[in-house]
């Protein structure tokens, strides 16, 4: 079965601040509305994060991010859990500090929900600036 994107109307997606808490200009929902125009743009703190439940059980095997260089993470951290267990490590990655969209492979484990922790920014205030997110996978 061919990977698709696991992120849909149902999933609920949740991140560690906003820019100001100005989420009409720089809210979660524009990592995922395909307008190459639109980011979510994280307030300045050490480690920024966010986290998608999905409505379903998921096996993820990649995700796909684009940064805005000069605010990419250095270090990716993904934690997955199945139906409100603890959260455990699936992958560790570390982006470019480039504006190009990036993939990245997961081990594939099934899970409902999924954490990403942005470490060690580009930016010097620690802000983090996504254009686009998905992550693929299959569901089960």
């Amino acid at each position: 079965m061919a990977a698709t994107s696991l992120i849909c109307s149902g999933t609920v997606s949740r991140v560690s601040s906003v820019l100001n808490r100005d989420v009409k200009q720089f809210g979660k929902k524009f990592m995922f509305d395909g307008n190459e125009e639109t980011c979510w743009n994280s307030d300045q703190g050490a480690t920024q994060w966010l986290t998608l439940e999905f409505p379903q059980a998921v096996r993820a095997s990649q995700v796909q991010i684009q940064f805005q260089g000069g605010f990419a993470s250095q270090k990716c951290v993904v934690q997955g859990c199945q139906n409100g267990g603890d959260l455990s490590p699936v992958a560790e990655f570390y982006p470019e500090d480039t504006n190009s969209l990036q993939h990245f492979s997961l081990e594939e484990t099934p899970l409902n929900k999924l954490k990403i922790t942005f470490e060690n920014s580009t930016d010097f205030f620690g802000r983090v600036i996504v254009y686009q997110l998905d992550v693929r996978g299959v569901k089960l």
